[in-house]
């Protein structure tokens, strides 16, 4: 599910990834880990949500002034930003239904809202949602900001169709698998908006990632395997090391082929 590269000649880099297979391997094992890493530090280390929640957003900070720094695709700087934004971001709706007692569909339908509000801003100041065209400042910070809400969306959305409607961990998984599946068909088959399908499988991986990651973590009594969330964490956390450390590598191999035929 690719966009067209719009990207002007001699503009700068993008600072975002390309769409690739390792791509959507690295995402979907960030979103899970997202949703069991906040479950972990809020409920096993005791620490909860408000105090977790701090913390985390701390980091984070920390995590995009670093990200904004680069002025490029940089493998760890991204993806590092892109764990914790998915942790925040199940952080902020688990505060609003567990902290503040908003029912988990009202939620769905704000974040929907606020998502679709910062999809009309940025194409009405930029005249492009493309994530082939990230090469500007402002850009970016669009960019982030759907993120964060794609991912509180998605773990609102993940927790009312599991729990809310009692459908189960596995049984919503499979359900958003087979959704995105349908939206691959849809670009691959019927010429569907690469932007479009692009965006609505990054809301939906979301969802497919926590529903797992609960399956993985959480007790058998309440249907899930009783991994836990420490080492389903690890577990992913490992993964996505492997992965980065993986594409740092293969970038370093390509800029290195690019400088060789540069000077031939």
């Amino acid at each position: 599910m690719l966009s067209p590269n719009t990207q002007p000649a001699g503009s700068s880099p993008n600072r975002v990834p390309d769409v690739t297979v390792d791509f959507w391997l690295i995402k979907l094992m960030a979103v899970t880990m997202g949703e069991t890493a906040a479950d972990y530090l809020a409920v096993n280390l005791g620490l909860g949500l408000t105090v977790t929640s701090l913390i985390m957003t701390g980091i984070l900070i920390v995590a995009l002034v670093l990200q904004f720094a680069q002025k490029r695709y940089v493998p760890w700087a991204y993806w590092l930003a892109v764990v914790l934004i998915s942790v925040v971001g199940t952080l902020v709706t688990d505060n609003l239904v567990d902290n503040f007692g908003v029912r988990l569909e009202t939620t769905t339908i704000a974040f929907s809202v606020v998502l679709a509000a910062t999809f009309a801003v940025w194409y009405a100041s930029e005249r492009t949602l493309s994530i082939h065209t990230i090469f500007t400042t402002r850009r970016e910070i669009f960019y982030w900001l759907a993120i964060l809400f794609t991912f509180s969306l998605g773990t609102a959305a993940g927790d009312l169709v599991a729990e809310s409607f009692e459908l189960g961990y596995l049984t919503s998984g499979l359900l958003f698998g087979g959704v995105i599946a349908l939206i691959a068909l849809a670009y691959w088959l019927l010429h569907l908006d690469g932007i479009l399908a692009f965006w609505l499988a990054y809301i939906l991986t979301r969802p497919l990632g926590a529903s797992f990651g609960d399956l993985l973590s959480q007790p058998v009594e309440y249907g899930g395997l009783g991994f836990g969330t420490t080492f389903t964490s690890l577990i992913f956390l490992g993964c996505i090391f492997a992965l980065v450390l993986y594409m740092t590598l293969k970038r370093t191999a390509g800029d290195a082929d690019q400088i060789l035929l540069e000077s031939d």
